[in-house]
C-alpha cells in the first residue's frame, strides 16, 4: 500500500427508483445482500484499506443509510445532481488534505480491496498522472462506458455508450465508476465540471478531460475479475449480485474444509461460520449470526438463524434454528423440530416433532416426539429449566417458568405445572375411563341416525 494518506468517499445518495419500493426515500444501497445491506458490503473493503477518512454521501431522510455509516459521519446530497454533485459534498470534509482520494460507488459491493489498491497504485505510477480510472474488461460491454487507452494504459477518453461511434462500441474495457484522484486537485477540478445534459446533472468522468487541460494523465488499472464492477439498479440485478456472491460465499467455505453436495441450493450469510469436515446436504439455509464447530451434520432444507453449534451435533432434516439457540458437543436435532433461544446440553436428543423455546437443558436429555415447552402466555416469555440426564416423553406440555432436576422422568401424555425434583416420575393425565360396548351402540345410532335422514329425502321426492 501506499504511504501517502487515504480517504474514500462512497456515493450512497440514490433511492433507486427503479427497485420499485414503496418508500420514496429507501436508500437503495440498503437493500440486503446475503444478509447485509450493499452498502456495508463496500464500507467493510475501504474499512480493510486503513483509511485516514471514509466519507459516506448520502441522501436526506436516510436514517437507515445514516446508522449504517457507524462511526464514520456522513454528509448529505440534498440535490441529487450526478456523480460530481455527490463529490462536491465531500469536499468540505476534504479541505486540505493533500493524499489519494478513492471515490468508489455505494451500490457496487462485490469491488474487491485488492483491486482498488490497484487503482493506487496507478494513480501513483508517474508524477503527472492526476488520478485514476478502475476499468473492466467483460464480455458484453452494453449499457456501460467505454474507456479509451492509449498503449501505456493512460486514459484518452471516456465515452458514454450513447456517445460512442460503431468502433468504440466494441471496445469491451469498461469505465467501473471507481477513481482515484490527487486530494490536493480533486477541489478545483471538480468544481470545473459543467453539465452536459438536460438534467443538469455533473459526472466525475468529465475529470480526465479537466486534468488533461492542466496537463495531467488519467491512468487505468483493471479490475481483478469482471464481476466486481456488477452494479445494482433493479431487483433483477440485486438477485445478480446475490448469485454471484452465493458463489464465492460457497467457494470460501469449502476451501475451508466443509463439503456440500449441492452448492447451488446451499444459501448463506456474510458471516457464517462452518467448522472443517461439516457436512451440508442440499436446500440448507443460513441466515445472519450462525456459527457451527466443525464435524458438524447439517441435513436437507435446514433453516438456521442466530444459531451456535458445537463440534459434532447433527441438524435435520427440516429442522429451524432460530436466533439465540445454542447447542452444545454431539446434538441431535431431528426432523420437524424448532429451536429458539435455548440452550442445549451435550450430546442432547430431540429427534423428531418438538418445540423448544426459552429453555435451558442440560447435557444427555432426551426430548421426545411431540413435546413442547409452552413459553408463552400471552403476555410474557417464560423460561424452562431442565437439568441432566432427563427423560420427557413424547406428547408432553411442559409448562413454563417449570424447573425439572437432574434424572426426572416425565410420563409420556403429561401436562406438567409444576417443579419435577431430581430422579422423580412426574405423570400429569386424567384416569383412564372405558365403556365397553360404547362404540359399537355409537356406530349403530348414526347408521339408524342416517337411515332415516334417506327416508326423510326420499319422501319429499314423492310429493
Amino acid at each position: 500500500m501506499s504511504a501517502k494518506p487515504l480517504a474514500v468517499v462512497i456515493l450512497a445518495a440514490g433511492v433507486g427508483s427503479r427497485m420499485k419500493s414503496e418508500n420514496p426515500n429507501a436508500a437503495k444501497v440498503m437493500h440486503p445482500l446475503a444478509g447485509r445491506p450493499l452498502f456495508n458490503w463496500v464500507l467493510d473493503t475501504a474499512e480493510s484499506l486503513k483509511p485516514e477518512r471514509i466519507i459516506p454521501v448520502i441522501g436526506p431522510d436516510m436514517p437507515d443509510l445514516a446508522a449504517a455509516c457507524g462511526p464514520h459521519k456522513p454528509v448529505i446530497q440534498k440535490t441529487r445532481d450526478g456523480t460530481g454533485g455527490a463529490v462536491r459534498c465531500a469536499l468540505p470534509v476534504l479541505k486540505g488534505f493533500k493524499g489519494n482520494v478513492l471515490i468508489v460507488l455505494g451500490d457496487a459491493p462485490l469491488i474487491s480491496a485488492a483491486s482498488l489498491k490497484k487503482l493506487i497504485k496507478a494513480r501513483e505510477s508517474g508524477l503527472l498522472v492526476g488520478l485514476s480510472v478502475l476499468g473492466a474488461a467483460v464480455e458484453d460491454p452494453t449499457g456501460y462506458g467505454r474507456l479509451i487507452t492509449r498503449r501505456d494504459g493512460s486514459v484518452e477518453a471516456i465515452i458514454e455508450e450513447r456517445d460512442a461511434d460503431p468502433k468504440q462500441k466494441k471496445i469491451n474495457l469498461i469505465n467501473t465508476g471507481a477513481f482515484c484522484v490527487d486530494g490536493g486537485r480533486l477541489a478545483r477540478w471538480v468544481e470545473m465540471i459543467v453539465p452536459h445534459n438536460a438534467q443538469n446533472e455533473f459526472y466525475i468522468t468529465d475529470l480526465p478531460e479537466i486534468a488533461a487541460t492542466e496537463g495531467f494523465l488519467t491512468q487505468s488499472a483493471i479490475a481483478s475479475d469482471p464481476s466486481e464492477i456488477v452494479g445494482c439498479n433493479t431487483r433483477a440485478d440485486l438477485a445478480a449480485l446475490e448469485f454471484l456472491m452465493q458463489q464465492r460465499l460457497r467457494a470460501a467455505a469449502m476451501a475451508g474444509g466443509v463439503t456440500m453436495l449441492d452448492p447451488t441450493s446451499v444459501y448463506l450469510s456474510y458471516d457464517t461460520r462452518i467448522g472443517a469436515d461439516t457436512v451440508i446436504e442440499p436446500h440448507v439455509f443460513f441466515g445472519p449470526g450462525v456459527s457451527i464447530g466443525a464435524g458438524c451434520h447439517i441435513k436437507a432444507f435446514s433453516h438456521l438463524e442466530g444459531a451456535t453449534l458445537a463440534r459434532g451435533c447433527s441438524i435435520g432434516p427440516f429442522a429451524r434454528l432460530r436466533p439465540g439457540s445454542k447447542l452444545d458437543e454431539g446434538v441431535r436435532i431431528g426432523n420437524f423440530v424448532e429451536i429458539k433461544k435455548s440452550k442445549i446440553g451435550a450430546h442432547g436428543k430431540i429427534n423428531h416433532l418438538a418445540y423448544v423455546g426459552d429453555c435451558t437443558m442440560g447435557p444427555d436429555v432426551n426430548f421426545s416426539a411431540g413435546a413442547i415447552t409452552v413459553n408463552f402466555d400471552g403476555f410474557q416469555k417464560h423460561e424452562t429449566v431442565i437439568g441432566k440426564n432427563v427423560m420427557v416423553g413424547s406428547n408432553v406440555n411442559l409448562i413454563a417458568p417449570l424447573r425439572i432436576d437432574d434424572g426426572a422422568f416425565i410420563a409420556a401424555g403429561s401436562t406438567i405445572t409444576q417443579n419435577v425434583p431430581a430422579d422423580s416420575l412426574s405423570i400429569a393425565r386424567d384416569v383412564t375411563k372405558i365403556r365397553e360396548g360404547w362404540a359399537a351402540e355409537f356406530r349403530k345410532r348414526k347408521a339408524a341416525m342416517a337411515k332415516k335422514m334417506k327416508a326423510k329425502k326420499t319422501d319429499g321426492r314423492k310429493r
